[in-house]
């Protein structure tokens, strides 16, 4: 994550916010309600959803029900998404139209654009336009494992009760590995996850959150610098297997894949099949229905055969 892609600092910091969904409704259809979906239409709206990236992430989305009808239909996917994280991240729909000064603010120049904001800035790059379903599922799993290993686990409140009873929390299964991560031991998250895969081979979360901790296993207390040195000779299989490491950790995933890539296309024999398998590994620590990895899969067979 990237934090102040965008200065917010000129932006009045806010008074704690209540548990109360922001002032001002949403139009055209955007939904105003949800537990952890607020409509934005008003400054006293923003302000309320900046004080909330203070406790965890907020997603935040621009659109214009009136210009652009198909932006608030977005608008619902993106919710709907983030519903299904229970807390871990806030929606908040922004109107830009009942609020064109914090599109001028943000400098939205088409809509839908989507913003993460954490701490009360962007925590990354904006996303203009239409993304898939399945690309901000995958976005938003990136995003919790990088905080979860920075120690950030913290979840919003929910606005409101659930509109449907018995709904389920998070999953107790992978406490004890979110809880080693987040303290530090690598190792301990390790044997965690591995034990939820060794019970069940199909779980996925759980395959994907081993993956994920093995990387943090194999770059413990390694020289990013003279790692990334080393790499520069493209013959040394070891430092390319690192360098991709570092690459993914860093959240540069499409080049991790493609340095792995190319080794595979330059090596041959045992050199090869290591090359290979690491990147299959590291497919499975971003996610196998990620676009990235589809891509990337595209380009491993391309380069193997």
């Amino acid at each position: 994550m990237t934090h102040g892609a965008f200065d917010l600092s000129g932006l009045k910091r806010p008074t704690p916010a209540p548990a109360a969904p922001p002032a001002g409704g949403a139009a055209g259809g955007t939904p105003t309600t949800g537990a952890y979906t607020v409509p934005v239409s008003d400054e006293a709206g923003f302000q309320a959803v900046v004080e909330a990236s203070m406790t965890a992430p907020v997603v935040m989305v621009f659109t214009s029900p009136s210009r652009m009808p198909a932006s608030a239909d977005y608008g619902r996917d993106v919710a709907s998404v983030v519903e299904g994280y229970d807390g871990r991240f806030l929606a908040a729909l922004v109107d830009a139209d009942q609020a064109p000064a914090l599109a001028s603010a943000l400098q939205v120049q088409q809509v839908p654009t989507t913003y993460v904001l954490l701490d009360g800035r962007p925590a990354m790059q904006p996303i203009p336009g239409v993304v898939s379903t399945e690309e901000l599922q995958a976005l938003f799993q990136q995003l919790g494992q990088q905080l979860t290993m920075q120690g950030i686990t913290a979840r919003h409140q929910p606005r409101h009760a659930a509109a449907e009873d018995g709904e389920e929390g998070a999953d107790p299964r992978y406490a004890a590995a979110e809880e080693a991560l987040v303290s530090g031991d690598i190792d301990s998250a390790v044997a965690e996850y591995q034990k939820l895969v060794d019970g069940n081979p199909a779980d996925t979360e759980a395959a994907r959150g081993l993956a994920m901790a093995k990387v943090l296993q194999r770059t413990q207390g390694v020289d990013a610098a003279a790692a990334r040195a080393a790499a520069e000779n493209a013959d040394d299989l070891h430092a390319q297997i690192m360098a991709a490491d570092l690459d993914l950790l860093d959240g540069r995933v499409e080049e991790a894949f493609a340095r792995l890539v190319d080794t595979v296309a330059r090596t041959a024999g045992d050199e090869r099949t290591k090359a290979r398998e690491h990147l299959i590994s590291l497919f499975e620590a971003v996610g196998n229905d990620d676009q990235r990895v589809l891509t990337a899969r595209r380009n491993l067979a391309s380069a193997l055969f």
